[in-house]
């Protein structure tokens, strides 16, 4: 499966591209992330838990970051083994340009499933890996952006009675608000 979208986040580059390297921001980002450490230049380690169609599974894996242009652009290539469920292999291209009122963030994904979860069939894991790219879009949108961020990161906020990260947080740390 292959993707491409934009969008726009209402932070200069810098504060965008320091977000990309924060393990803090990617595991906000990263729906059912349960645990993410490394470091950029080492990779990350992450537990994450997804329920795909009938199959919910507690994926481990790494993350690494490569390609790495600073400030402008960068891959993010990860793989997690979910047991009996199977496995997914997934890399994001990411590219940074400066625009009015901020940054426009382009990215191309391009996901691959196996086991369990490859015998779903092609429109349930399309579709689910679509808005799994869409969900970390618009959740790093908001912990970049915070109050600016789109209805769609308001969409892929957390489940009922769970708690969500603060909007805009990162920024904040940065002292950039």
């Amino acid at each position: 499966m292959e993707m491409s979208d934009a969008r726009q986040i209402a932070a200069t580059p810098e504060t965008v591209w320091a977000a990309l390297l924060d393990p803090a921001v990617l595991q906000a980002a990263v729906p059912g992330c349960e645990e993410l450490t490394g470091s950029p230049e080492d990779g990350f380690e992450a537990v994450v838990v997804q329920k795909v169609g009938p199959v919910k599974a507690r994926f481990t894996g790494k993350v690494s970051l490569t390609d790495m242009q600073p400030g402008e652009s960068l891959t993010l290539t990860g793989e997690g083994k979910g047991g009996a469920a199977g496995f997914a292999k997934g890399a994001a291209k990411v590219r940074l340009e400066p625009a009015e009122g901020g940054t426009l963030l382009h990215y191309s994904v391009e996901a691959k499933v196996g086991g369990k979860l490859a015998q779903l069939g092609s429109r349930i894991i399309d579709g689910f890996a679509r808005k799994m790219a869409d969900d970390f879009f618009a959740r790093f949108q908001q912990a970049v952006e915070g109050q600016g961020a789109d209805d769609a990161a308001e969409d892929a906020g957390p489940e009922a009675g769970e708690e969500g990260p603060r909007k805009g947080w990162f920024r904040r740390v940065l002292g950039r608000e």
